[in-house]
């Protein structure tokens, strides 16, 4: 019995850590997310940031899972001084992509409003000290039928319960 118990203790301890909760992500796959620009935690180079040309780093995308309709990118600062700040929302990417070139927006991709108030990629410009920008990709098994006004909250919301895998690369910046 306590064998039994101690099982399910750490099987919970699993699912919680690894951020699987029912709803979620739906399969377990993980996307491979990189940039021949930056390493993951490495540092985002000047000129895709507001101190160079504020376009956006070229981003490869490998292990997409085949039920894939669509892909998703989130691009946010959780080190803002005001809370997490959002750079970049995108939707409806094609599902085939394998990269997102520099200063570039996928074919029939759609761009959400960052907190800039622009539906654009927004660069790293932090105020002070050294700050991490998540670039999150997720799979998702259907096509989004959301408005360019939609903010990051509103593509969380609509992509629950359709994530089939997700992948991240993490720059930092400090100015």
């Amino acid at each position: 019995m306590r064998c039994r118990l101690l099982v399910l203790f750490f099987i919970c301890i699993f699912l919680f850590c690894s951020g699987g909760m029912p709803g979620e992500v739906i399969g377990m796959g993980t996307l491979r997310i990189t940039s021949p620009v930056f390493g993951d935690n490495g540092h985002i180079p000047r000129l895709y940031t507001c101190d160079g040309k504020d376009v956006n780093p070229a981003l490869m995308i490998e292990n997409v899972p085949g039920g894939a309709k669509s892909l998703a990118l989130i691009v946010d600062d959780p080190d803002a001084p005001a809370g997490t700040w959002v750079h970049w929302v995108l939707w409806n990417i094609d599902p085939r992509l394998k990269e997102i070139k520099e200063n570039s927006v996928p074919p029939k991709s759609v761009q959400g409003k960052n907190d800039f108030g622009k539906n654009n990629y927004g660069g790293p410009c932090p105020p002070s000290g050294t700050h991490r920008y998540f670039f999150k990709f997720y799979a998702l098994d259907t096509v989004l039928n959301l408005s360019p006004d939609s903010t990051k909250f509103r593509l969380e919301k609509e992509m629950k319960g359709h994530i089939l895998a997700e992948g991240r690369i993490v720059g930092l910046y400090k100015r």
